[in-house]
């Protein structure tokens, strides 16, 4: 529900929570406890897994508290099951997308339309779920041996880019 942070309801707190991060949380467990049963050679992966969580993580938006909190969660999953687990040869990443044509941002369409145009994003577009794909491909490639914990910033330059 986009409801203000005065209106939200407990139902629907635990309901967000509950998917976006008790569910990141359980199933990131039990794909490590997956791939932690794999052989583990020197100088290779055991895997990768790769947490998807937004631009809200740590952007704030009064009428999505809830949304907010749950993938501002799922960052703090993927940097601890990254420390865990680096040693072990499997490495940890988060793509925070930002605004992605999709169902869910069906309703607000007019309202992104008018902040893509701004200079917060300096890629005037909506992204789309290739773009976030694409980024999610680049990490799970296995290639990226030096690196784990990192957040991947799928959002037209907002984060990385803009001017204050």
């Amino acid at each position: 529900e986009r409801r203000d942070i005065l209106e939200m309801t407990e139902e629907s707190f635990d309901y967000v929570l509950g998917i976006n991060l008790k569910g990141t949380m359980f199933l990131t467990q039990l794909v490590a406890n997956a791939m932690l049963g794999q052989p583990k050679a020197p100088g290779k992966t055991r895997g990768v897994i790769v947490n998807i969580s937004s631009f809200s993580a740590s952007v704030s938006s009064v009428n999505r508290a809830e949304y907010c909190v749950s993938k501002a969660g799922v960052s703090m999953l993927t940097r601890l099951f990254a420390g865990r687990l680096a040693g072990e040869g499997i490495y940890v990443y988060e793509v925070q997308p930002g605004i992605i044509k999709t169902d869910m941002t069906g309703a607000v369409t007019e309202k992104y339309d008018r902040l893509l145009q701004g200079p917060e994003f300096p890629i005037h577009r909506w992204g789309t779920p290739e773009d976030v794909a694409n980024a999610v491909s680049l990490l799970a490639s296995g290639n990226l041996t030096y690196t784990t914990g990192q957040v991947l910033h799928v959002d037209g330059g907002y984060m990385d880019v803009r001017s204050i």
